[in-house]
């Protein structure tokens, strides 16, 4: 029994155990990572650390990096059925100098043919997810809303279809630079949802490695996708940007997250914790200071 009600006024009521019981009786127990949850001053040393590695890494990748996909995207317009160039843009920081590289397109605007075709298929299948089974409703629903931006953009561009703001040069660049500042706040965000936790220095370097890198590779392939359909015309650039822009990036660090946070807790007892490798020096080092003490008081005494 976890809690149990107290009637005493005198003392501290607990609260009522039906609140840690499940819908069939079943007890629920604390979540597994907040047993392990233990922020020792070792431990947030050694995360400020792990932090400050993996962002001067990157800072010290990124100009290679981009000229990587500079290339990666030369190559997506060499063997793709893609009209496009590639250009660069410079961002000067104080110490960085980046040329990020986007490709650059004409904007078109939906002709009737192409408005016409997309909002019967955009209807289409906004009535064919009422058809759908009751057990799918997550996937009606998301498919809904999707349908439903669709909707919106064909609305917009029926009424005001010389007025929309957007072109696709500024959306390509906008859409690599976020993505280069979505990899670079990954050591902090992993540093204040991840590190807190007791998995080991080298679980968690390997986690923050391997979703920045899952994330350097995608970013080209994600430009050239979008490419390919911005082409046609800037009809589908909402849904793009709201869909398959940062949504999805985002998705792809939970899931990597996710599966992290599965993998298991270093031992209590592991000989290279942070805990005890704290509490050995706070002992060695209080042992030293009673040695330097005694030295000191010890002519006197003898006086």
């Amino acid at each position: 029994m976890r809690a149990s009600l107290v009637h005493n006024p005198g003392q501290l009521r607990v609260a009522d155990p039906v609140q840690f019981r499940g819908h069939r009786g079943g007890v629920i127990s604390m979540h597994r990572a907040l047993t392990h949850f233990r922020l020792g001053p070792m431990n947030i040393i050694a995360s400020l650390c792990l932090f400050l590695l993996f962002f001067s890494i990157w800072v010290v990748v990124l100009p290679w990096l981009c000229r990587i996909w500079h290339s990666a995207l030369a190559m997506g317009l060499r063997f793709l059925p893609l009209n496009a160039r590639l250009d660069v843009a410079e961002h000067h920081f104080r110490f960085l100098n980046l040329q990020i590289p986007y490709l650059r397109m004409e904007p078109i605007l939906p002709d009737l043919q192409t408005w016409s075709l997309t909002c019967a298929v955009t209807l289409l299948l906004f009535t064919g997810t009422f058809f759908l089974s009751t057990k799918l409703i997550p996937v009606v629903y998301l498919a809904r809303g999707i349908l439903l931006i669709q909707g919106t953009s064909l609305i917009y561009f029926a009424l005001w279809p010389t007025s929309f703001p957007h072109t696709p040069d500024s959306y390509m660049e906008a859409l690599v630079a976020s993505g280069i500042g979505l990899i670079s706040v990954i050591p902090l965000l992993l540093a204040l949802t991840y590190y807190i936790f007791d998995f080991g220095l080298l679980r968690k370097a390997a986690l923050t490695a391997m979703t920045m890198t899952h994330l350097a590779i995608f970013l080209p392939f994600q430009v050239l996708a979008q490419a390919l359909v911005l082409q046609k015309t800037v009809l589908f650039m909402p849904v793009l940007y709201i869909v398959a822009g940062m949504p999805v990036d985002i998705l792809l660090i939970i899931a990597f997250y996710s599966w992290g946070m599965t993998w298991p807790f270093r031992r209590r007892g592991d000989n290279g914790g942070h805990e005890s490798s704290f509490s050995a020096l706070r002992t060695s080092a209080g042992r030293w200071m009673r040695r330097v003490s005694n030295a000191i008081l010890q002519p006197t005494n003898a006086g």
